[in-house]
C-alpha cells in the first residue's frame, strides 16, 4: 500500500501536463509563421480584449507612392521635388522612400544636406546650400512658414482621400505639398472583421492627421481611430486602453518599440519590422499578414484549454486512485496507470492542438 501511494502521488503527470501542451502550441504557431517568444506570451495572448494596430506596414502595405505634387507660388514641380528628395534622402521613414523613389524616376539630382535632424512625430530639418529646409506635417511646418488658406484646403482634400500631405519649407517660404498614399493590404479588412467577430475591440494608432487616418480606418473597418499621436502619445494611448482590458499592440517600426513593450502583449510584423520592434515584441509574425493576429489568439485559447484539461484529468485520476490505494482497494497495476497512464493521456490530449491547423487552413 505504501509503495502504491508513493507511485500514485508522484507529480510527473502534473509536471508534464502543461509543458507538453505549451510545446505543441508553440510548434503550431511556428508552423504558421507565429513565434511566441515565451510561454507567458502564449498564455496571455488568449486573454487579449483590445488590439491596437499601427497604420503603416500593419494595416497598410508600408509601400507608399507619391500621388500628387502641388508647388506653392513660383516654385516649380522640379524645384519642390529636388528640395524634398534632398532632405528625405537622409530619412528611413517609408514616406521618405516614396519621395526618393519618385525623384529618381524623374532623374532628379539631389543636393547635399547637412545638420540633418529627424523630429519624431513632426518631420525633418536640415541645411541645404546654406539654407534651412524643413519637411513634415501641417502643425510642424506652419511654425516654419506661412501657409495660405488655399493650401490648407488642398491638404484637407488630400487627407479626405486617404492621402498623407507632406509640407516642405525653405528659409521661411513654403515650397509646396507632396501627397503620398499607402494602400491598405488586401486582407486587412478581413483580418479586422475576424478580430471583431471574436469580441476584440480594434483600434488604429497613427501619427497621420485625423482626416487621413479616419479615411483609412473606415476602409479597414476598425472600431476606433487615434490619430495625430507622437510616439510618446502612443504610449499614453496604450495606458488608457489598458484600463479597459488586456491590450495587444501590433507594429513594425523603430518608434513602435517602446509601445510594444508598454502593451500587455507586443506583436511585431517580422517581414517589414525593424530589429528594435522585433526585439521588444513578445510575439513575432514572420510575414506581414494581419490575419495571423487572430490565429495567434486562437492557438493560445486552444492551448490553454488543453492545459486545463490535462491538469484537471491528472488531479482527478490521482485523487481517486490515491484514495483507493490508501484503503487497499487499488493494486500496483492501478498505481502504475495513475502515474504512467495519465502522462500518456496528457501527451495524446496535447496533440489535439494540431487539429486547430486543419480548421484554419
Amino acid at each position: 500500500r505504501g509503495i502504491s501511494v508513493l507511485v500514485i502521488s508522484c507529480p510527473c503527470a502534473l509536471g508534464l501536463a502543461t509543458p507538453v501542451a505549451i510545446m505543441v502550441g508553440s510548434g503550431l504557431g511556428a508552423k504558421n509563421g507565429i513565434l511566441f517568444k515565451t510561454a507567458a506570451s502564449l498564455e496571455e495572448t488568449g486573454r487579449i480584449q483590445i488590439v491596437a494596430l499601427d497604420k503603416t506596414g500593419t494595416i497598410t502595405k508600408g509601400e507608399p507612392r507619391v500621388t500628387d505634387i502641388i508647388p506653392n507660388g513660383e516654385t516649380t514641380e522640379n524645384e519642390l521635388l529636388k528640395a524634398a528628395a534632398s532632405l528625405e534622402k537622409k530619412s528611413e521613414h517609408p514616406l521618405a522612400k516614396a519621395v526618393i523613389s519618385y525623384a529618381e524616376s524623374k532623374n532628379i539630382i539631389c543636393d547635399d544636406v547637412s545638420i540633418f535632424k529627424a523630429l519624431p512625430g513632426n518631420g525633418l530639418s536640415g541645411t541645404v546650400n546654406g539654407k534651412n529646409i524643413f519637411a513634415g506635417n501641417l502643425n510642424f511646418i506652419k511654425t516654419k512658414a506661412e501657409i495660405s488658406p488655399g493650401i490648407k484646403e488642398i491638404a484637407e482634400r488630400l487627407s479626405g482621400d486617404g492621402k498623407t500631405p507632406l509640407f516642405f519649407a525653405l528659409d521661411g517660404k513654403l515650397l509646396g505639398i507632396i501627397a503620398v498614399a499607402d494602400v491598405i493590404k488586401d486582407d486587412s479588412p478581413k483580418a479586422v472583421k475576424e478580430l471583431r467577430n471574436m469580441g476584440i475591440r480594434v483600434v488604429m494608432l497613427t501619427g497621420d492627421n485625423e482626416r487621413t487616418a479616419n479615411a483609412i480606418g473606415k476602409s479597414a473597418g476598425v472600431d476606433e481611430v487615434i490619430a495625430g499621436v507622437l510616439p510618446s502619445g502612443k504610449e499614453e494611448a496604450i495606458k488608457k486602453l489598458k484600463k479597459l482590458g488586456k491590450v495587444a499592440m501590433v507594429g513594425d517600426g523603430i518608434n513602435d518599440a517602446p509601445v510594444l513593450s508598454r502593451a500587455d502583449i507586443g506583436i511585431a510584423m517580422g517581414a517589414l519590422g525593424s530589429d528594435a520592434a522585433i526585439e521588444a515584441a513578445d510575439i513575432v509574425l514572420m510575414d506581414d499578414d494581419p490575419a495571423k493576429i487572430s490565429l495567434a489568439k486562437k492557438i493560445s485559447v486552444h492551448t490553454l484549454k488543453i492545459v486545463r484539461e490535462n491538469i484537471a484529468f491528472a488531479l482527478l485520476v490521482k485523487a481517486v486512485c490515491l484514495v483507493l490505494s490508501a484503503v487497499g482497494i487499488a493494486n500496483m497495476g492501478v498505481a502504475i496507470f495513475a502515474d504512467v497512464g495519465v502522462m500518456v493521456v496528457a501527451v495524446i490530449n496535447a496533440t489535439r492542438a494540431l487539429r486547430l491547423k486543419n480548421k484554419t487552413e
